[in-house]
Parts: structure tokens; sequence; C-alpha cells
């Protein structure tokens, strides 16, 4: 059952909210949760979609770090106003509820976190029972929270944005220059100026002789520039060639295999910081203040965990080192940081032209595999600048934090660097609040057998590491809660010998695999001289230099990797798993490659790996031994015993898809 909801910010709201610089929410509409069904001592959950508006001082000392927030319109009262989409899942009565707030920071304007945690299947706005899978974290007791935080996200119903205003100099335009990389599948004649699909920063002058497209063979090719004459802003629309600012056309077409370049002028900057504002200014009212149009009273949530995966993990990375933790009025904002599958990078999030849908990896090149990598101070050798992920955070704003990451982090976004010196000679120090745990032999996404499709041995990477997600939340509420100590940190060490370069990284001779050679590695980059101070990248592109190292999890005789948080499919193999593929260095996907089932099938393929009849005597022993290995990552606090019986079904379904795969 729906209902709809208008609000006008009456009195009471405005004045309630002012101090915490959120004016007032607009609910749009209201639904119950799987028709009304009751989740544990939770109960029934209802979800509220709507949009909140903001009103932030640009003199304090906190929003000084949002990117020219002196350079936008204010209103009478001195104040930069802008507002953002929400989506709020929370129990009824909230009484019921944990007293935690769950934010996933939505990825591209997309919920992911019920897929993640509840094994769910996705949607912009959940509601039914299948959009909310086994109902873990419903059962937990979490109030689940997304607020648009992207201001380019594509314009398609209920995918969350933010709404920010533009920058000028004193009313006057600000442009800038931006660049956009092209690559494709197959030949085309126009491509968008933006990333995935989100709204491009449109050319201001397409006649300005400082826009240029080169084009290069590969990611270590070099750049060669297109002749003016072939290209224009425009798009193809059959026969027909139309003007078009956000959109290029190659009268030659783009080819497969090679990256293009497009750099250009562009006008009218949003100020892209606001987004990490949003989410600051939400989370600080939630856990200090009230919000009676959303049924939460004071008191009802009194610690916040938030998790964010591949992009929205590098938002996290960056939230904390730009110091957006610490709210207006030197509180602690979040409890708990997950930063998911985001290796050692940032993002382009608060910056004068920010494209904050834009990846590491490759030679991409944009803001993101930038120094700092670690959290501990350091300096960079490139440049002499010192600094630390988490160097400005006061010790009043420092939240417990989990860096979970899976294998394809160290191939594509040079995870290693998180935990090593900038010379990739020593181990770094872990810092007290910061646990740090690679899931050994997984891909960046989840997948399982029965979303793979295609030829056996080019399958992407079912190894699941979704269970270790579930243990390690509750891990960490317990923690804040009851300074309950989380697991250890499990990762590769360069102690341990288990964390090498790529000429001693020691793969099986696989009859028809090549280990991947063209690797994602780091460089320092020189966008100009205002990007540290000011947000503004005058080079384009930048100008690469030192190289940092590249390092990544060794792996056994059998191709799986030594060390790191192993699961049951990596401790009682089927299979080798991998991070990467032979063919793609910033692919998210890895490789499965089953091992052969019998001795003889093996000594045909010539494979070097022992057979599943060579490992295991039957069904039941090798069922044993991942109840074993199971038992033994929930005594540790790695998996939660509720999850133990549907691992040992799907190990049994794995086995039975290896020894009857002809059947």
């Amino acid at each position: 059952m729906k209902a709809t909801h208008y609000l006008f910010a009456p009195f009471f709201l405005a004045a309630s909210l002012a101090t915490a610089n959120i004016v007032n929410i607009d609910i749009n509409q209201s639904d119950d949760i799987a028709n009304g069904t009751k989740y544990g001592l939770a109960g029934p959950y209802e979800a509220l979609s709507g949009k909140i508006h903001y009103a932030i001082d640009p003199k304090n000392s906190a929003n000084k770090i949002i990117i020219d927030i002196d350079k936008t319109a204010t209103n009478s009262d001195g104040m930069v106003e802008f507002s953002a989409d929400f989506y709020l899942i929370k129990p009824k009565d909230m009484k019921s509820g944990n007293g935690a707030v769950f934010f996933e920071v939505a990825n591209r304007g997309r919920p992911g976190a019920l897929n993640r945690f509840n094994r769910a299947i996705s949607s912009l706005q959940p509601t039914t029972a299948d959009e909310m899978g086994d109902g873990f974290l419903l059962r937990e007791g979490f109030t689940l929270l997304w607020v648009g935080w992207q201001h380019d996200t594509p314009l398609i119903e209920n995918q969350l944005r933010t709404y920010p205003p533009i920058a000028t100099d004193n009313g006057k335009v600000i442009e800038g220059i931006v660049r956009s990389d092209i690559i494709v599948s197959e030949k085309t004649y126009s491509h968008s100026l933006g990333n995935r699909n989100h709204i491009a920063y449109p050319v201001s002058n397409p006649l300005d002789p400082r826009n240029k497209m080169t084009v290069r063979d590969g990611i270590s090719g070099p750049r060669q520039n297109i002749s003016r004459d072939d290209w224009q802003f425009a798009r193809q629309a059959g026969e027909e060639i139309i003007l078009d600012p956000a959109m290029v056309y190659l009268e030659t077409g783009f080819e497969p295999g090679k990256i293009y370049d497009v750099i250009y002028v562009s006008e009218d900057p949003p100020l892209a910081g606001l987004g990490l504002s949003a989410i600051r200014e939400t989370i600080s009212q939630l856990k200090y203040g009230s919000t009676s149009e959303l049924g939460i009273s004071s008191g009802d949530i009194n610690r916040a965990i938030t998790f964010g995966s591949s992009q929205s993990g590098r938002l996290l990375r960056t939230f904390l080192h730009d110091g957006f933790n610490e709210d207006t009025q030197n509180r602690k904002v979040f409890d708990g940081i997950i930063a998911h599958v985001a290796g050692a990078a940032q993002g382009s999030f608060n910056q004068r032209f920010a494209q904050a849908s834009r990846a590491p990896g490759g030679a991409f090149e944009y803001p993101n595999r930038v120094f700092p990598f670690a959290d501990i101070t350091q300096t960079d050798p490139a440049t002499g600048n010192s600094d630390g992920l988490l160097a400005s955070i006061p010790s009043n704003a420092m939240p417990k934090i989990f860096y979970t990451n899976s294998s394809t982090e160290y191939w594509r976004s040079v995870g290693a660097l998180t935990h090593i010196s900038l010379d990739g000679r020593k181990d770094l120090p872990l810092v007290d609040n910061v646990r740090t745990y690679d899931f050994a032999g997984t891909q960046h996404y989840p997948a399982t057998l029965s979303s793979m499709s295609g030829h056996e041995d080019l399958q992407p990477n079912p190894n699941d590491y979704r269970w270790f997600l579930r243990g390690l939340l509750v891990a960490m509420d317990r923690w804040i809660t009851n300074d309950n100590q989380p697991p250890p940190s499990r990762y590769s060490t360069l102690e341990q010998d288990t964390l090498v370069e790529m000429t001693d990284f020691q793969f099986p001779e696989i009859p028809g695999l090549n280990v991947l050679k063209e690797v994602s590695t780091a460089y320092a980059l020189d966008f100009g001289p205002e990007l540290v101070s000011s947000g503004i990248i005058s080079q384009e592109p930048p100008n690469a230099s030192h190289p940092y190292p590249f390092m990544v999890p060794q792996v056994d005789a059998s191709g799986n990797e030594i060390d790191g948080l192993r699961s049951p499919d990596i401790a009682v193999p089927l299979a080798t798993y991998t991070g990467w593929r032979p063919t793609n260095p910033v692919s998210g996907a890895g490789l499965y490659i089953p091992f052969a089932r019998t001795r003889t099938e093996r000594e045909v393929q010539r494979d070097p790996r022992p057979s599943i009849e060579e490992r295991y005597s039957s069904r039941a022993e090798y069922l044993g031994l991942v109840a074993e290995s199971t038992m033994k990552l929930i005594s540790d606090g790695y998996l939660l015993n509720q999850d133990l019986s549907v691992i040992l079904e799907s190990a049994g379904k794995h086995w039975d898809h290896r020894m009857n795969v002809e059947n």
C-alpha cells in the first residue's frame, strides 16, 4: 500500500533542523516493506523517499574543505543552499530497531547493500520481499539509508542524485579543461563525453583551440593527435550529424582496442563536494537531533555505520582524507566505516569539474590513484609531500575502519599501497582503529555458479565473499557498541613472502592460459599546481613520472592465494580462483579454472594441479573439510553461525556441478 505526502517546510520543522544544516525534508512517497512482513525483533519496516534541503555556512571551518564553497551564491542569511534525493528503510517502531543507521554510499545513484548483505535482487527503490532477500539487515534491526551525493547521475526515475549550485568568479563564468576517455567494444562514430551514461560537462565553445582529441594503441601506447578537421562535438542520428555539446563525433569512427581522449573547455562547474556534505549533514542530524517527518525521534539513532563498494568505497576514502567525518559542530559523523573493494584509490569527488563516475585503473589517469594511499603519514618521493589518509582527522572524529578488498584490487587499484611503504620494501603498521581484510581469490564483484555462463575456462570467479561482509558488519557493530575487538586483519605481507612483485609471481603453468602481463601500475600524476590546494586541474592529460610499487598476492601450486582471508572455496578448493583476467588489467572480473575431475583427465590435459579425485576420497570427505573450515572462520569471528548451513549447501551443489558436469 502506498501513500503520498508533501511537506512544505512548516516553521517548527525548519527551527528544529536549522542547527544541523537541514532546512526541511520533502517526503514524496511511503511504502510498507514486503507487505508488512515482520523481521525479527525489529518487526515490520517501511520505506520513505523524497528530497532533503540543506543550507550550510560557507564560513564554518568544517565547510571550507568543500572546493569552491566561497564561489557560489548564498541566500539572505549568507548560507549556501542545495538539495539531495534520499531513500530510507526503517522499522515502523524505531524503538524496536537496534539503534544503528546503516548508510550505504549509493554507487552511481543506485543502492547495492541489499544485494551485498541480504543476497537480494537489485532495485532502485526496494520494497518487495524478493528485494529484501533473506532479510539479514532488517532482522539485525538496522535502519537503512541512502542519500544522493553525485550531481551527474543519469536522469533515470528513482536514481539518487544531489543538486548543487554552480561556482562563479564574483558572478563571472568560470571555465576549465575537462578530459573524457573513450573506449568502445565495437566500432561507433559518436560517443558521449560523459562516463557510463552520466551527465557530461558540455563543451563551452566548440571552436576553442584548446579542444583536442588523441588516440593511442592500448595502455602503454603514445598519444597521437587527431586532426581537428576529422571530429566535432556532435552525434550521429541515422545519416545525419547533429551538433551536440555533450557528444563527440569522429568521421573515421572509434575503433575497438584503442583509447581516445577528448580534452576540451567547459564552464559553470557545480560544487560537487556538496555531495559529501549532504552525507555528513544527514547522518549528523540523525545521530544528534531528530527528524519527526521521518518518524525518527531524538535517541532513536545512537550510532552510524557506512558501507561503500567500489566507487563508493573510494568515496569513503576521500571522505576520510578530506575531513568530512567531523561535522560543523566538531562531532563525529560515522562511528564505523567499511570501505569495500576500493583498493588504494580515492576519486574525483571534491574538485572543480569533478567527474565522480570515473574509476581508477589502466591508463585513464584521473585523480583517483593519487597520494596518499595508506593511513599513516608518509613522504611521497615524487613530490616531497607528506600526508596520510587519516592524517588530518582529530581524535574526537576518528571512526573505526574496515578496509575489505578482493584480489582484483591488487591487480587493478594498487591495493598493496594501502599497507606497504612507498619504496615497496616494508610492511606498514596498521593504526589501532583499522582492520584490513583481503578476500583471497575473489573478484571485484560477487558472482555465483548459478550466475555464470559461457565457456567454462573463461567463467567469472564465483568465490562469493558476501558471507564475510555479513560477519564483519556484526563485528563492526559490536566493536562500536561494546568495544569487542574485531577479528584480526588478514592480508598478504612482505614479511611472510605472500606479497610479491610480478617477477616473483608463481602461477602454475596451466595449458592454454597466460598470466596477465600488462599490469595497472600507478604513477605520480601532475595535474597542475592547484589541484591539491584548490581542487583545480590545469594539466590534461597529467604528466606521469615516478611509478609506485606494484605487488600482488602470491599463490600456491594450485594457483590459489596463500594469505588473506581464505573462504572455504579457497581452503578446500575445487578450482583455481583469480582476481584478474589475462587480457584485461582493469576488468573487475576474475577467472574460475576448475580442477580436472580425475587423474587420468588431468594427465591428458597436462594440468599440473592435482585433480579432485586426488584431493578428496569422496563427496562426504570434501563437505566435512568445508564444514571444518567454515566452523573455524565462525569461531574466529569472520563468519556467522547462521550462515553455516547455506555455505554447506552451496558447497554440495558445487561438488555436484563439477563431478557431474557432463551428465
